[in-house]
């Protein structure tokens, strides 16, 4: 099944899907090369927090093209509805679906932004995202939309990039933002340099408008409970997760 929903453009949205329409055709391989193969452990521990059940219905905003929710079925065997702002991410996705008939079973796929979900209030049992945060304008606000739609007592995961916070990694993370992530992408294609770029920029950006610390507090005020960071590699990536107040647990 696929939905269609209209999607605004701000400038950030904008510019964030021009940049993601060329990157599909290398996207898993040099997504994990940049993070030098880090990035699909972060992904398989983030999925981990879930525990989802089998009869569980689980939305992957951001799906890209569509790891996550490969990976939540994989271990889960659960439904998954997989939501993209990008129409060359979703036919990414929906290749892999074709080359993958008992995934396709469980994956349907939908055309959205996460600021404004097409779904009903509490219409999931469970809620991922990844790499989403810092392509919209009011991180708060959009917490509030992902909480909306998972039922009280869900699994609500995200996966990000993140700064290492020790000196010395931090020091060698930088050097690798400013300069290692823009020369390996340029040697995969003009999109893959500007999105190295991009990201050498937009991640210490993004930690200096709203340190961990702050995001922690953006999700707890956004109805998630139980908040709790993973760093991982270092701080490189990290891994946050909560469960969707209003369970039997806040009842007590």
């Amino acid at each position: 099944m696929e939905v269609q929903a209209p999607i605004a453009a701000s400038d950030r949205k904008r510019h964030a899907m021009r940049l993601f329409a060329g990157l599909p055709d290398h996207y898993d391989r040099v997504g994990a090369a940049l993070s030098f193969g880090q990035d699909p452990r972060w992904r398989r521990a983030m999925v981990a927090t879930v525990g989802a059940a089998r009869d569980d219905r689980v939305l992957d905003v951001a799906t890209g093209t569509g790891l996550v929710s490969q990976e939540l079925v994989r271990r889960y065997g659960c439904e998954v509805v997989g939501l993209d702002q990008s129409p060359e991410m979703l036919d990414a996705a929906r290749a892999r679906l074709r080359h993958d008939p008992e995934l396709a079973k469980r994956v349907s796929l939908v055309a959205g932004e996460a600021e404004h979900l097409p779904f009903a209030d509490a219409a999931f049992d469970h809620l991922t995202f990844t790499y989403l945060l810092r392509y919209v304008d009011d991180p708060g606000a959009t917490l509030r939309e992902l909480a909306r739609v998972v039922r009280p007592g869900g699994r609500v995961a995200s996966l990000e990039f993140g700064v290492p916070a020790a000196p010395v990694w931090r020091a060698l993370w930088d050097g690798y933002a400013r300069v290692g992530l823009p020369l390996l992408g340029r040697a995969v294609s003009r999109e893959w340099r500007e999105t190295g770029a991009f990201l050498a920029s937009s991640i210490p950006a993004f930690y200096r408008r709203h340190p961990l610390e702050q995001l922690v507090t953006l999700w707890t005020a956004a109805g998630i409970r139980d908040v709790r960071v993973r760093p991982m590699s270092l701080g490189a990536g990290v891994v946050i997760w909560g469960t969707r107040a209003g369970g039997r647990a806040d009842a007590a």
